[in-house]
C-alpha cells in the first residue's frame, strides 16, 4: 500500500469515524431519553388505571352495603326467603333490576349460604340456579373480575362481593360495572396508550408498557371457575422506533454529504503528499555508488523540502566518501590477504618446527643417533618444504582457492599425524582399507586437515592430550575425514562464531583457520560438522567427493 492510499486512508477514517461516533452516541442518547420518557408515562398511566379501578371498587363497595342493609332490614326478603309470603317471593324475583338501575350497576345478584341466586338483576331468569361460591368470592380482597351470562351474552364486570345476614342466615350481595373499553380508556389518561384487558390468556398486539394480574371468576357455565385475567397497557404508536427512524435517515444523509466531501478532500490532499515523495523516491532508487550524480536540492520551506535538502546533503556525502571507501577496501583485502598467508605458513612451518625441535634434542642426548633420526624425519621436512612451495605458487595468483586433483586422504592423514605430533600431544591417524581418493589436489585437502588438527592440539592446554584423525568412506560414497580432541571444547556462543572470519579465542590466533577450512570445503562441494562440549573436546567431520564419484556426480 503506498504512502498516498495511506494518507487517503487516514483522512477519510478522521472525517467518518468522529462523526459515526457521534451518531451512533446521539440515537443511544435519544432512544434512551425517549425510553425512559415512555416508561415514565407508562407507569403513570398504570397508577393511574389501578387508581381508577381502586376508586371504581370502593364506590361499588359502598352502592352493595347499602343494598346489603336495605335488605337485611326488609320484613319482605326475609318472608321471601323463608317462602312464607308469595307476593314477597314475587317482590324479590324483580328487586335486583329495580335496585341495580337505582344504584347505577351493570350486575347484581343476591345469594343465600348455600350460593344460590335468590335474584338477578342482569338476568332475572338465573334465580334458583348456582351462583358463585362465597368462598371463591371472598378469597378476592373485596373486588374481582366477574364473567356472567346476561340475555344479549355475557358481561365482564369489576364486581364486589358484600355479606349480611337476615333472619339468623348468612345471604351475599354481588355487584358490579361493566368493564369494558370505554371505561378503561377513560381511566388512561395517555392518548396513545390503550388499556386492553384478556381473559383468555392471549397476547395483545403490540408493545406492551405495562401489565397487571386480576383475578377473575368465570361463571358463564354451569359451574364457576376461578381464573386470572391480564390488564395491559399498549402503545398505540412505536414514537421511539420513529424517531429513531428519522434520526438514521438524517445521520444517512450527513454521513453519505461528510463522506463525499471528505473523499474530494483526502484525495486531493493525497495527491499534493505523494507527488513530491513519489519524485525524491524516483531519485533515490537512482542513487548508486558507482552515480551519485542526482540533485535532491530544494526551495520548498516544508518537511519535503527538509527532507529534500538533507538527501542532497547526504549526497555530496557519499561522493566524497566513496574514494576513502574504495581506498579503505583495498587496504583491508590487503590486510586480509596478508593475515591469510600469515596463517597458511605458520601451518606450514608447524612441522618443520617440530622436525628440528626433534632434530635438537636427539643431537644433544642422542648425537649417534641423529643421522638416523634426521632420514625418518627427512620426508616430514620434505614435505613441509613442498606444502609452502605450493601454498606461494597459488598466493602467486592472488587466488589461493581449492584446487582439484586426486588424493590418496590414508597417506595424506598419516603424514599430517607424524608431522604434528609432539611429546605433549599425540596425534593418530587410521584409515579404513576401503578409503576413496579425495577429489581435491594435496595442498588443499591438506590445508583443511592441518587447520583442524593444529586446532585441536592448541586446545589441549594443560597436561598431555591426543587428537585423532580418521578416513573413510561414508555410506554415500563420499570421503569422511574425522577429526577429534581432547581439549577444552566450545562453547554455545564460541560455537556460533566458530567459523567467522578473525574470530579467536588463543592470545596469538589469527582467526583464520575454520574459517578457511568452511571456505575451501564449500569450494570442493562438501560439507563440514562440529560436535563440542565444553571440557569433553570437539569432533570435526569433514566430507567432501570422492574422486570415484566425483566423476559419477
Amino acid at each position: 500500500m503506498s504512502f498516498g492510499t495511506r494518507a487517503f486512508l487516514v483522512l477519510m477514517l478522521a472525517a467518518l469515524v468522529p462523526l459515526g461516533v457521534l451518531a451512533v452516541g446521539i440515537r443511544r442518547e435519544m432512544a434512551a431519553l425517549v425510553r425512559r420518557e415512555h416508561d415514565a408515562r407508562a407507569g403513570a398511566a398504570a397508577e393511574a388505571i389501578r387508581g381508577g379501578l381502586a376508586r371504581e371498587n370502593t364506590e361499588i363497595g359502598a352502592r352493595l352495603r347499602r343494598i346489603a342493609t336495605d335488605l337485611a332490614e326488609d320484613t319482605r326478603f326475609r318472608l321471601a326467603v323463608e317462602g312464607r309470603d308469595a307476593s314477597a317471593r314475587a317482590w324479590l324475583l324483580d328487586y335486583a333490576s329495580a335496585a341495580m338501575r337505582t344504584a347505577g350497576l351493570d350486575l347484581l345478584q343476591v345469594q343465600d349460604a348455600g350460593a344460590t341466586i335468590l335474584t338477578s338483576g342482569h338476568f332475572r331468569n338465573a334465580y334458583d340456579r348456582a351462583g358463585i361460591p362465597a368462598a371463591a368470592a371472598l378469597a378476592a380482597d373485596g373486588g374481582l373480575l366477574l364473567h356472567v351470562r346476561t340475555p344479549e351474552g355475557t358481561l365482564l364486570a369489576l364486581a364486589r362481593v358484600v355479606p349480611f345476614r337476615s333472619g339468623g342466615a348468612e345471604f351475599t350481595v354481588i355487584g358490579g360495572v361493566a368493564l369494558d373499553s370505554a371505561r378503561l380508556a377513560r381511566m388512561s389518561p395517555e392518548a396513545d396508550l390503550e388499556a386492553r384487558l384478556s381473559t383468555d390468556g392471549s397476547a395483545s398486539g403490540g408493545p406492551v408498557a405495562a401489565a397487571a394480574t386480576l383475578r377473575l371468576v368465570d361463571a358463564t357455565g354451569t359451574r364457576p371457575v376461578s381464573d386470572s385475567a391480564q390488564l395491559r397497557l399498549i402503545r398505540r404508536s412505536d414514537r421511539l422506533g420513529d424517531l429513531q427512524r428519522r434520526l438514521d435517515r438524517w445521520f444517512l444523509v450527513v454521513m453519505a454529504g461528510t463522506a463525499a466531501l471528505a473523499l474530494l478532500l483526502a484525495g486531493w490532499m493525497a495527491a499534493r503528499i505523494s507527488a513530491p515523495i513519489r519524485e525524491l523516491s524516483e531519485k533515490t532508487a537512482a542513487l548508486d555508488l558507482e552515480r551519485l550524480d542526482q540533485d535532491f536540492a530544494s526551495e520548498r520551506s516544508d518537511e519535503i523540502g527538509t527532507l529534500s535538502n538533507l538527501l542532497d546533503a547526504m549526497t555530496r556525502r557519499l561522493r566524497a566518501s566513496t574514494a576513502r571507501l574504495r581506498d579503505a577496501e583495498r587496504r583491508a583485502t590487503v590486510g586480509d590477504l596478508s593475515r591469510q598467508v600469515n596463517h597458511d605458513i605458520r601451518n606450514g612451518l608447524a612441522p618443520i618446527r617440530h622436525v628440528v625441535r626433534h632434530l635438537s634434542e636427539v643431537a644433544e642426548r642422542e648425537p649417534a643417533n641423529l643421522a638416523q633420526i634426521f632420514s625418518e624425519r627427512r620426508g616430514t621436512l620434505e614435505s613441509s618444504v613442498t606444502y609452502l612451495e605450493s601454498l606461494a605458487a597459488n598466493y602467486a595468483k592472488l587466488a589461493p582457492g581449492a584446487g582439484r586433483g586426486a588424493t590418496d586422504a590414508g597417506v595424506l592423514v598419516s603424514e599430517i599425524a607424524r608431522s604434528l605430533t609432539s611429546e605433549r600431544v599425540a596425534v593418530e591417524a587410521v584409515a579404513d582399507p576401503d578409503t576413496p581418493r579425495a577429489a581435491a589436489d594435496a595442498v588443499t585437502l591438506r590445508r583443511i586437515v592441518e587447520n583442524l588438527v593444529t586446532n585441536g592440539v592448541e586446545s589441549i592446554e594443560h597436561g598431555n592430550g591426543k587428537v585423532s584423525i580418521s578416513a573413510g568412506r561414508a555410506p554415500d560414497g563420499k570421503l569422511r575425514i574425522t577429526i577429534a580432541d581432547t581439549g577444552r571444547g566450545m562453547t554455545r556462543a564460541e560455537l556460533e562464531r566458530a567459523f567467522d572470519d578473525f574470530h579467536t579465542t588463543k592470545p596469538a590466533g589469527t582467526g583464520l583457520g575454520l574459517s578457511v577450512v568452511r571456505r575451501l570445503v564449500t569450494d570442493l562441494g562438501g560439507s563440514v560438522q562440529v560436535a563440542t562440549e565444553p571440557g569433553a573436546g570437539s569432533r570435526f567431520t569433514v566430507e567432501l567427493p570422492a574422486l570415484d564419484t566425483a566423476s559419477g556426480a
